[in-house]
């Protein structure tokens, strides 16, 4: 892969019961000789509200649950922090079962979407340790790369904050990139004997992996889409996002087209609004010559301090006239307000820690 790298990656916990699809748990429970209905009784278990540990399994017989602690770690990530912002955002710092330390954070909406339906409690789940893309304004991928991070502690990040409605992976790392444990992830969280999070519910963020966007757009899955673009051109994109040397706007824009075209959703393309860089009336026009025709929206968002950058947001009243700009030709977008400010909790904001 390529991305910064600063240390070889660190070895990957053994498998746990959280790093099983419910298929998967099933095959292993019959190839123990149990009958399949185990699996369920595991499953169920583990995604209750809260978990329930093994010895707490009492609806498993004892040596059955003997073979289980025996098989499998139940060590994941372990809150070792939380902080919660005067909006009601709340950030949680675990530390993994390897020393290594992960962001998680969770953005109650405070209002109810319809009677019959609780209040949005979205969760920005982290992928990676660290990241290798080195986007000038994020605080992730400065120390690089660590590792990936197992399908179950992606999935236990959302356990530890429990009653989610939503899932967005905009945490540390780079999703595509981690992409296998990443699909496995999902298909857990969807599976009807688990937590039942439906696919639309969850949203993944890209640097813009144009053949990770193609292989996604083929495996049939109703998730959204977020393409982090913040320039409208190659030239400035290029120095934003190093990415984008090697995956330029000429395929990642068509990638995106055959993404919507194929699964019927509306792409988001994230925009962050860089003072002086990146925030003009020429960039706003760019960017919506370059997005015109395609079904999407744009989310632009203020720049958000972060250690080591000299990047800050433009003036209200900038981002408001980028914003009507675009509106001007037709593009839906949304000057997103800032969530978590006062934690570190905000986009672009987490970050990778030593051990402490």
């Amino acid at each position: 892969m390529e991305g910064n790298r600063s240390k070889p990656l660190l070895r990957v916990p053994s498998p746990s019961l959280y790093d099983f699809t419910f298929q998967e748990l099933t095959d292993w429970v019959v190839d123990q000789g149990q009958p399949p209905y185990r699996a369920r009784q595991v499953f169920r278990s583990l995604y209750r509200n809260p978990p329930v540990r093994i010895p707490e399994m009492s609806d498993l017989p004892k040596e059955f649950r003997k073979l289980l602690s025996d098989s499998f770690p139940q060590e994941g990530p372990a809150s070792v922090q939380t902080q919660r912002s005067s909006d009601g955002t709340v950030k949680h710092l675990s530390r993994l079962s390897d020393g290594q330390f992960l962001e998680t954070v969770l953005i109650p909406s405070g209002t109810r979407q319809t009677c019959s339906e609780p209040s949005r409690r979205t969760v920005c789940v982290s992928t990676q340790v660290g990241c290798a893309y080195s986007c000038a304004f994020c605080a992730s991928g400065q120390l690089g790369l660590k590792r990936d991070l197992t399908a179950g502690e992606i999935v236990q990040q959302i356990l530890l904050v429990q009653r989610v409605t939503n899932v967005v992976f905009m945490g540390m790392g780079e999703p595509l990139a981690n992409y296998e444990n990443l699909l496995k992830a999902i298909r857990i969280l969807n599976a009807p004997e688990g937590l039942k999070i439906g696919a639309r519910r969850i949203t993944i963020s890209t640097v813009g992996l144009v053949p990770m966007i193609e292989r996604l757009a083929k495996e049939n899955l109703q998730v959204e889409l977020s393409v982090s673009l913040h320039a409208p051109n190659d030239e400035l994109r290029g120095k934003l996002m190093p990415v984008n040397r090697k995956y330029p706007l000429s395929e990642l824009i068509p990638a995106a087209k055959a993404y919507s075209r194929a699964t019927k959703r509306m792409i988001t393309f994230e925009y962050i609004l860089i003072d002086g860089v990146n925030d003009g009336e020429g960039e706003a026009r760019q960017l919506r010559k370059l997005l015109q025709g395609l079904l999407c929206k744009v989310n632009l968002i203020p720049c958000h301090p972060t250690p080591g950058t000299p990047w800050k947001h433009p003036p209200l009243s900038r981002m408001i006239s980028f914003e009507k700009l675009l509106r001007l030709k037709g593009i839906p977008c949304t000057l997103r307000r800032s969530r978590g400010l006062d934690i570190e909790g905000a986009c672009g904001q987490l970050r990778l820690r030593y051990n402490q």
